[in-house]
């Protein structure tokens, strides 16, 4: 067969496959107008995007669904055997507060129960979260869960290795997973000193096998840590110099953290379980305290991410944002809502609530931040106040929703994070801790310079009009 004759069967076979990927984005993009545009595109120039398809058009992580039902058969024969009637006790409970409704449609989103009698400790910035962490962790006597996005070979992850290093020498089991594309400059001597301590590591990563080989651009962007079934940590922080504000230009480095006790604990050891399967086809040790604290707050962990039937965690804005009667504040380093989202903050505006959004004003991503900066100009036209926080970089993922809803978490106001991301997030229903966050937000925005109405000239205008394009895969 000559080469000529070798590469029309192959024009001849990248056309058939992207007329069947064209069949595939009618029947599995989400939206019309996002269909049109891979099946027109897939149909007529199969050889420039077929494989952007493959890597960027896909919204469902399919066979984490298979590995999750795994996971989920296995942790109901682990419960059989640990004592959960606390935890449903706390769920029984949180049905009966008048407050319950506010979470109900969550709940059912999250696919986890609301869970009373928790205590929720606000930990601010990076030095406080991880004195916070390390201390719980310094402490561990049975099973240590360490999650993160980015984990970094620097001060502060040799810190973290040697502590989980003496805790596994201590007869602790030890649980380490990390994101492979967000740890990708992790090296692997760390691993490989941590596994040699008898530390269990594991990385999370979509591209292996046929099927997901090409499906790069889900990431596990969760942030969590379990000490002994009791004491769980969760919020914006990953592991490295830059999150304690000491690497330059970024510093210092606005974030948020939080400490966690009680029955939504073990939500949080849910979650990490069923992601430790996906990547070691095992679950790690879980543990259920045996009673909690009688009182305390109402809390409900939302884990999202792109192997969920529904859109978890843009549905989950919209919900708290229509709630809202009195305030919405949320603070994100990333803001490019969906139609949905933005619609829920323009009807938020119209109904008079005191609509704020805070946002850096340091790009760490040039172009999400034109991006961004083109949407807030839109909110600020709606009526949302926008604010730019000035002294150093801003990654906090926090609202406050009225005068007794606030949530924390990894989630940013984005396509990202709304459909290809895994996330965590808290959810509290308590007027004391909501109050925390007021304050806590009321510093920040007396560090901040409000947004007005900006005119841009035409190249620049073109500039961030070109770079919204990309809106879908930031």
């Amino acid at each position: 067969m000559s080469y000529s004759t070798y590469i029309a069967h192959l024009l001849v076979l990248i056309q058939l496959l992207g007329i069947v990927a064209a069949v595939h984005a009618v029947l599995t993009v989400r939206t019309a107008q996002g269909a049109i545009a891979w099946a027109t595109s897939l149909a007529f120039m199969p050889l420039l995007t077929l494989l952007p398809y493959l890597v960027f058009g896909l919204r469902r992580f399919d066979a984490y669904i298979e590995a999750r039902r795994q996971a989920d058969q296995e942790m109901h024969r682990v419960a059989a055997e640990l004592d959960w009637r606390p935890w449903v006790d706390e769920a029984l409970a949180a049905r009966q507060s008048s407050r319950y409704k506010a979470l109900k449609a969550m709940s059912a989103l999250a696919r986890m129960p609301t869970l009373a009698n928790n205590r929720v400790r606000l930990l601010i910035n990076g030095k406080a979260a991880f004195d916070a962490m390390f201390e719980a962790i310094g402490q561990a006597r049975k099973v240590v869960l360490v999650q993160f996005f980015i984990l970094r070979d620097d001060a502060l992850g040799q810190r973290l290795a040697q502590l989980l290093l003496e805790r596994a020498a201590n007869g602790v089991e030890v649980f380490v997973l990390y994101d492979a594309i967000g740890s990708h400059a992790l090296p692997g001597r760390y691993v490989e000193q941590l596994r040699a301590g008898g530390v269990q590591v594991q990385a999370f990563s979509t591209g292996s096998g046929a099927i997901n080989r090409f499906q790069l651009n889900f990431r596990n962007h969760r942030k969590i840590v379990v000490v002994d079934g009791a004491t769980g940590f969760l919020g914006g922080l990953n592991v490295g110099v830059e999150y304690l504000g000491e690497k330059p230009p970024l510093s210092p480095w606005r974030d948020t953290h939080v400490a966690l006790r009680g029955p939504a604990v073990a939500c949080l050891q849910e979650s990490f379980a069923e992601d430790w399967f996906w990547a070691a086809r095992a679950l790690p040790t879980l543990l259920v305290p045996d009673a909690f604290d009688s009182d305390g707050m109402l809390c409900q962990v939302v884990p999202s991410g792109p192997a969920d039937k529904q859109e978890t965690c843009s549905l989950f804005f919209v919900e708290a944002i229509h709630a809202a009667s009195e305030r919405v504040w949320i603070t994100t380093p990333y803001f490019i809502p969906d139609e949905a989202v933005a619609a829920a903050l323009r009807l938020a505006v119209l109904r008079g609530v005191d609509v704020r959004i805070l946002l850096p004003s340091r790009p760490d991503h040039r172009t999400v931040y034109a991006v961004s900066s083109l949407y807030a100009q839109d909110a600020v036209r709606a009526g949302v106040r926008v604010f730019r926080y000035q002294p150093g970089f801003l990654h906090q993922k926090v609202m406050l929703v009225d005068r007794d809803f606030a949530s924390v978490g990894s989630a940013n106001l984005d396509n990202r994070s709304f459909r290809l991301n895994f996330e965590a997030t808290l959810v509290t229903v308590d007027e004391g801790f909501a109050s925390e966050v007021e304050s806590m937000l009321l510093a920040d925005f007396e560090d901040s310079v409000e947004m007005g109405l900006e005119r841009s000239g035409r190249l620049q205008q073109l500039g961030m009009r070109v770079a919204r394009l990309a809106a879908p895969i930031l």
